[in-house]
């Protein structure tokens, strides 16, 4: 039995003594001190949400949680652009790959110093994660400094902030800027469908052809009375006194009613230029300017709604807590790792030293 210890010997040492002896000497003097700046966020819109007729009788809030402005986040703030933005003084290179930090520790000495390295590296120093509530959003930054960690938490929110309002600010552009596109061509119809039927006035001399009808009837009416009187007149002297001198007047004057009862028929409805043949032309040019105007009715009120929908649709990131400065150092948890090492030392030696003595049972 003591032989078969003395055998085994060499292997705990090398299984067991020299790893925690090895975990002792980097935990306990040479691993870096971790600090973790903690911050929480929560975005929200003050879109108008979905609501039941009793959520509408309670008076339910309208802001509301913006998933997909917190989607935008999560996925900004472990980013390549986000880091870009970050570093572009080389703050995080710095804070990362100073000469202070332990060389297994500091980015660079393991590792190429390119971009797509520190990238790399810094994805797993930057983590966002849910809180309690789905809308919370919670960002930890680690680095070796808490002055560090703090400062890079600082500048993913400043980030994070600006994304979330350009985003905002974008949806509400494009919300209005169709509406206003709607009104521009609204507008200019409008404007050829006026010119339209000005023009078709001058170039026909008429202000309402279905009106100057009706006064041409009326005028056409009276010279009818009138006619009917004279004519009277006319028959009555004719009959009674021939030789009356008011009958060449008479005569005249009935010439001259006929001729104009004549013309302003012919004027109301007798040939291309007259007023019955431009009423169709002019009520459909009349039509196509109302349509006109009140498609730029329509499209102003649009506009206005857009407008007010894009105010009610602003996104914007609310901080529920700053970044944190931290006290003491979160990781590397020393005597933990140390003990956790020896542990998982004695496992391994526990199932070599069995496996060893099998083989060597078997054998003999």
């Amino acid at each position: 039995m003591l032989a078969r210890l003395k055998a085994v010997s060499p292997l705990f040492l090398a299984v067991v003594a020299l790893p925690t002896f090895l975990a002792a000497i980097y935990f306990g003097l040479l691993a870096e001190d971790i600090y973790v700046s903690e911050s929480r966020i929560i975005v929200r819109s003050t879109a108008k949400p979905d609501t039941s007729p009793l959520d509408s009788v309670l008076g339910s809030s309208s802001i509301t949680g913006g998933s997909h402005e917190s989607d935008a986040v999560n996925e900004y703030v472990q980013s390549r652009g986000a880091l870009r933005q970050i570093d572009e003084d080389g703050f995080v290179r710095q804070a990362y790959g100073n000469d202070t930090v332990f060389a297994m520790d500091r980015f660079g000495w393991l590792s190429g110093n390119s971009f797509e390295h520190l990238y790399a590296y810094f994805s797993r120093k930057v983590s966002v994660q849910p809180g309690e509530s789905q809308r919370v959003l919670r960002l930890r930054v680690e680095a070796y400094d808490p002055q560090h960690a703090q400062e890079i938490n600082e500048r993913l929110l400043r980030g994070s902030e600006a994304l979330v309002n350009d985003l905002s600010d974008r949806a509400r552009k494009d919300a209005i800027s169709f509406s206003e596109k709607q009104v521009l061509d609204a507008r200019e119809n409008a404007r050829a469908a006026s010119l339209a039927l000005a023009r078709f006035r001058d170039s026909e001399e008429v202000i309402d052809p279905e009106l100057q009808a009706q006064i041409g009837l009326q005028t056409i009416a009276q010279m009818q009375e009138q006619l009917t009187s004279a004519r009277t007149q006319l028959q009555q002297m004719e009959r009674f006194t021939p030789k009356a001198s008011q009958i060449p007047f008479l005569r005249t004057q009935i010439a001259q009613l006929e001729g104009e009862i004549e013309a302003q028929t012919r004027k109301i409805a007798g040939g291309t230029r007259s007023l019955s043949a431009n009423a169709a032309r002019f009520q459909e040019l009349t039509l196509a300017s109302e349509f006109a105007e009140k498609q730029l009715a329509i499209a102003l009120a649009s506009l206005q709604d857009a407008q007010a929908e894009a105010r009610r649709q602003q996104a914007y990131v609310e901080r529920i807590s700053d970044p944190s400065l931290a006290d003491y150092a979160t990781y590397p948890r020393r005597i933990r790792s140390i003990f956790a090492t020896f542990i998982l030392g004695l496992l391994a030696w526990g199932v070599i030293a069995m496996l060893l003595v099998g083989i060597r049972e078997h054998r003999n």
